[in-house]
């Protein structure tokens, strides 16, 4: 029994590397095409089951994307077994629809304008066939439930008066004894009145009937976007972070300094839980960038801050959760720090594993991968993009090193992916034994093998994409300049399937493997 135990455990190993295929885009530009500010897409979420997926955009709209690939036959999948349909090699997605999410506004009292720019976007728990999600701007967050209803149209007309109901007509009586005749609009010829008040006016001889029209509601539907609550006056500074409680009542919400926790169905009242603001501004040392709760315990959440650290807290505690439970960061290494130390070290966005056992955090140069019962550093660490280090007084100067690139985990877990310059993308295998390192770059051309030739001239990522594949990277990308402007901050990765969906500008793209 134990050599069967062996031999079953023997071939366990990393798995392999996946290779990648262009699935599809939207809004794809074409070339020398200027892209409208306002089109820029700054936020992107998968729902749970993967059916779904909402982007935001600088705009303030929010546009919905709905699964195809598995309502194609109308049958489940133990039903296509048993046919000849060929199971669809991986998920596809169609435009579903889009609203306006949120509007500019001023703030008179502070004098300041607030931008209708999508921050986040999360998904809630579904009811009744409606889709219900959250999105935020920089100061106000909104619930809306998206539901299809059906079209009600006007199957006739009725112009027949002895049909018309409600029209002045008497088509009979139980009450008249004798034959009493009526004019077209129901007056008494016996009446001298041609007027109906002061007002109204019959010309002789009455008006036609009216002809009353029959409303039906048809088999047609059509999605309605309404938002159900608003939540708003609850943050001084802008919003970076909104994550849904397990428990499907509650979510928070984080700025730089506070993080308030709410009720999904009270939008008027919220609760401090976190307050990093000192007595004296100047005291001030760090301050929050990203948050999000446990996907398991509804009483765990982690934030992380702009000195690289990540808290994990327990809503058990205490009301205002100012100490924390652990705390995961990783200890400076001797004669290493510059002046760039502290900007590269803050923390731009953390996500839980599917488990809740490991937390994948993103700061400027690397990921790292944090198993939350073991504090005493990350248990891995990789490079996104090392070779930009000499760069950094560049980044400095035209503040590129301030750009916030997400991280997202493959649903098993044994994957990682962030984004960087120049629209590229990385997918690290992060499973024991794993020396998995691929690099894309956003296009719509299927994924082939390139040769770095640094003596060709520099090519224009605005008008020019594509999709490659390096197991390592030079000095820059393919020999050229860097474009710093092309920048791939938001990307997603698909619960279930091996399908991430990222963000160049105002184009969506989707790969599979």
């Amino acid at each position: 029994m134990k050599g069967g135990d062996e031999e079953v455990a023997a071939p366990a190993g990393p798995p392999q590397p996946l290779d990648w295929k262009f699935s599809q885009v939207f809004g794809e530009r074409t070339a020398g095409e200027e892209i409208q500010e306002v089109d820029i897409i700054s936020a992107i979420e998968f729902d749970k089951t993967g059916d779904h997926l909402a982007t935001g955009d600088r705009g303030g709209r929010v546009v919905l994307f709905e699964r195809t690939d598995a309502k194609d036959h109308g049958l489940s999948r133990r039903d296509l077994e048993r046919t000849d349909y060929p199971i669809s090699r991986h998920p596809e997605f169609r435009y579903k629809t889009e609203f306006q999410s949120h509007e500019p506004e001023f703030d008179y009292l502070k004098s300041l304008e607030i931008e209708e720019k999508i921050n986040k976007i999360r998904w809630c728990q579904t009811a009744n066939s409606a889709l219900f999600l959250l999105s935020a701007n920089d100061k106000t967050i909104k619930f809306w439930k998206v539901q299809e209803k059906k079209i009600k149209k006007i199957s006739k007309i009725i112009a027949d008066p002895s049909k018309a109901v409600g029209n002045g007509n008497v088509a009979s009586s139980s009450n008249s004894n004798s034959p009493k005749s009526f004019l077209a609009n129901g007056v008494s010829p016996d009446r001298s009145c041609n007027h109906l008040g002061n007002d109204i006016s019959f010309p002789p001889g009455g008006l036609p009937s009216l002809c009353l029209p029959v409303v039906v509601t048809s088999q047609e539907t059509n999605l309605l976007a309404r938002c159900r609550r608003v939540y708003g006056h609850a943050h001084d500074y802008h919003i970076n972070s909104i994550s849904n409680n397990s428990d499907g009542e509650t979510f928070i919400s984080a700025d730089d300094l506070r993080i308030n926790l709410w009720n999904l169905e009270i939008s008027n009242q919220s609760f401090n839980i976190v307050d990093l603001k000192p007595a004296n501004m100047e005291d001030l040392t760090e301050v929050i960038t990203s948050a999000e709760f446990h996907p398991a315990h509804c009483n765990m959440l982690a934030y992380s801050s702009s000195k690289g650290s990540i808290r994990l807290i327990d809503l058990r505690q205490s009301a205002l959760c100012d100490s924390h439970a652990k705390l995961f960061e990783e200890p400076e290494a001797p004669g290493s720090r510059s002046f760039f130390t502290e900007i590269i070290a803050s923390i731009s966005d953390i996500k839980f594993a599917k488990d809740g056992r490991y937390i994948l955090s993103r700061d400027y140069m690397t990921l790292k991968l944090w198993d939350i019962n073991m504090d005493s550093g990350p248990v891995a660490t990789f490079q996104v993009h090392e070779y930009l280090r000499p760069k950094l007084c560049d980044f400095y100067e035209n503040d590129s090193i301030f750009d916030k690139f997400e991280c997202c985990l493959s649903g098993d877990g044994l994957r990682v992916a962030t984004g960087s310059y120049s629209n590229l993308f990385r997918v690290f295998g992060c499973a024991p034994g794993s020396t998995e390192t691929t690099t894309l770059e956003a296009s719509k051309n299927p994924m082939r093998t390139q040769v770095q030739t640094p003596s060709r001239p520099s090519r224009s990522l605005n008008s020019i994409t594509r999709v490659v594949r390096r197991e390592t990277l030079g000095v820059d990308a393919n020999g050229n300049s860097l474009d710093f402007t092309t920048k791939l901050l938001h990307l997603a990765w698909h619960p279930t399937e091996n399908l991430i969906a990222c963000v160049a500008a105002n184009s969506l793209y989707m790969y599979y493997a």
